[in-house]
């Protein structure tokens, strides 16, 4: 959900040219799988975009991305876990840290809750998002039109 609210913005702001994004997970268990109806059906009612697989986050991601953003802590230190000795590791980050409403530093995982659940998870990943891309705006001049 996340890459497709990203995603969306990125186009808003005539900024495809510019940025790129991905999703992926930091287990297996999903992989090639679509996503969820339920997210799926959250991504459509708002218009947005979805058309991916998961996939497993690699070590390549790291040279790959300028910036890695983890859902949870979980997935936080997964990835940290991951970090080659030559990567910077202050280019991952959490995604509630661009969450004004932040109550706590994950995104909820809504797979085991109503569709409200995946609402809510829409809700705090579109303000994270926008916040993100204003970030970026701010630390990468060259994006801000």
């Amino acid at each position: 959900m996340a890459e497709a609210i990203f995603n969306g913005l990125i186009q808003k702001y005539g900024l495809a040219g510019f940025i790129e994004s991905d999703s992926a997970g930091t287990s297996d268990y999903h992989i090639g799988e679509p996503p969820d109806s339920r997210t799926l059906g959250v991504v459509h009612k708002y218009q947005l975009k979805l058309d991916h697989q998961g996939r497993q986050f690699t070590t390549g991601d790291f040279n790959k991305f300028n910036y890695i953003i983890a859902m949870d802590e979980s997935n936080l230190s997964n990835i940290q876990r991951q970090l080659p000795k030559s990567a910077d590791n202050k280019k991952i980050l959490l995604m509630r840290e661009f969450d004004e409403q932040a109550d706590s530093q994950s995104v909820p995982d809504p797979y085991w809750s109503s569709e409200d659940g995946f609402e809510e998870v829409y809700q705090i990943l579109h303000r994270s998002c926008q916040n993100f891309i204003n970030y970026l705006k701010k630390n990468h001049p060259e994006l801000a039109q």
